[in-house]
């Protein structure tokens, strides 16, 4: 990871997997869910990239309703690979990101498995990779706890999503801070 502060303009913001039926078996879904949710109002309000992808649509079904009316027209790319950037639309998507973007935010599940896959895919292609250590999550809390232990053994970051958005804000006062200041407040009520 390179020793940099990130900001809106040098990342993107990648979803995996968070899908209904998939996510009822989580541990902890609830949390995962408004903690996606959240990532994706920030990253609207930042203006960051985000990419969507689906494991097995046709088996495992839509998105949780409340996070796929968050991402409106932003399509989900349908994978089989448990590494998203096997996946040859997705590598297609992060090829296309601007040059400036040289870290993926990771949220969803599961994190032994897909997160933990893609992450190893990301820097492989020389991306850095931050996983919202509150934004992810498996169906047991064993394998959720060893995958965060081997990603960071990895080399990736992890960090809370009140961290990552604070670090992107940089200062207060800024339109940004106004707007993203009232969406941390609620989650704490």
């Amino acid at each position: 990871m390179k020793k940099r502060l990130l900001t809106p303009g040098n990342v993107c913001l990648q979803i995996i997997d968070v899908q209904q039926s998939l996510m009822s078996k989580i541990e902890g879904a609830e949390k995962v869910t408004a903690t996606v949710e959240f990532m994706i109002r920030c990253a609207k309000i930042f203006g960051i990239p985000i990419i969507s992808n689906t494991q097995y649509k046709k088996g495992l079904g839509p998105y949780v309703s409340t996070v796929e009316s968050l991402l409106g027209d932003i399509p989900h790319i349908d994978k089989s690979e448990f590494n998203a950037v096997a996946n040859g639309e997705t590598e297609s998507r992060l090829d296309g990101l601007p040059k400036e973007v040289g870290t993926i935010i990771l949220v969803g599940v599961e994190t032994h498995i897909c997160i933990y896959q893609t992450a190893m895919g990301l820097l492989a292609k020389g991306l850095d990779v931050w996983v919202v250590s509150d934004g992810v999550s498996s169906r047991n809390m064993d394998d959720h706890q060893i995958g965060l232990l081997r990603l960071q053994c990895m080399g990736v970051s992890l960090g809370s999503s009140e961290m990552l958005i604070y670090e992107l804000l940089g200062k207060a006062g800024s339109p940004e801070f106004k707007k993203i200041l009232p969406i941390i407040i609620a989650r704490d009520e």
